[in-house]
């Protein structure tokens, strides 16, 4: 079912929102080579503690999950594209790592994620990582009265085309609201002018997420942790936005 927000509820949902984009500024100030990524997960458990917060990550147990997630936070390294279970594992030089992170605070779910490359990073990394956030941008930009979810996923997949990425739309946008996941979902391509018409009071997380040479993924051993098939690193960034009367609100915003 899909929900839409009145007015009042989006500003309820501000502090979820810049409660989440703190932490994620926080984990990616403290991502650096030679930090475990159990410690980021730890860092983060306790702002959601200190901030009377609560994770959306730890109980969750989807269908595509091998059992409840168990950490607050998804930390995906280099091959690693999506839901990465955190382990035991310290970064190293070059290393690329997704920090995805959502939370609820006072009843309102927000949703976001960034990707940094800890010490030296690789030219290709850097690439990679300003076209997803440019794809990013782009789908905001259509997040309007007027426009229509397949403008959304156009917006996504035209910036991703150009860069002759190839694009999975298995995994993408989804609405948020009082829960973290819900309807509509948003796939990283799409048709402009087709779908589900934007209308004010949509709540929902744009998140296009690439790899460097394909689109075909698998699922680790940890029963989680989603990574390229060939191996190649991936990039991803989510913004929680809210769709208005005028322009949209990035309620995530860092």
């Amino acid at each position: 079912m899909i929900e839409y927000r009145t007015p009042a509820e989006i500003e309820e949902m501000r502090p979820a929102g810049r409660f989440v984009a703190s932490v994620l500024s926080e984990l990616a100030a403290t991502a650096d080579v030679g930090v475990n990524l159990l410690d980021l997960d730890a860092l983060a458990h306790r702002m959601i503690k200190d901030a009377g917060a609560e994770s959306c990550y730890i109980d969750y147990h989807p269908s595509f999950g091998a059992m409840p997630f168990g950490k607050v936070l998804c930390t995906s390294v280099n091959d690693a594209l999506l839901h990465g279970l955190p382990h035991d594992y310290v970064l190293a030089d070059g290393d690329m790592v997704s920090l995805d992170f959502a939370a609820s605070l006072d009843g309102w779910v927000t949703d976001s994620a960034i990707t940094v490359i800890v010490g030296d990073p690789r030219p290709e990394d850097v690439a990679l990582i300003e076209t997803t956030t440019r794809a990013l941008e782009a789908g905001i930009a259509e997040a309007r009265p007027g426009r229509r979810l397949g403008d959304i996923s156009a917006a996504i997949g035209k910036v991703a085309g150009r860069a002759r990425l190839k694009i999975n739309t298995d995994f993408g946008g989804h609405g948020v609201g009082r829960t973290m996941h819900g309807d509509p979902h948003i796939p990283n391509n799409g048709r402009p002018g087709r779908g589900l018409p934007l209308r004010p009071g949509l709540v929902v997380a744009i998140e296009p997420w690439f790899a460097h040479t394909t689109d075909k993924i698998y699922t680790d051993a940890d029963g989680w942790t989603l990574r390229s098939r060939d191996g190649s690193r991936g990039a991803h960034v989510e913004h929680t936005v809210a769709i208005t009367d005028g322009d949209p609100i990035v309620l995530t915003a860092r």
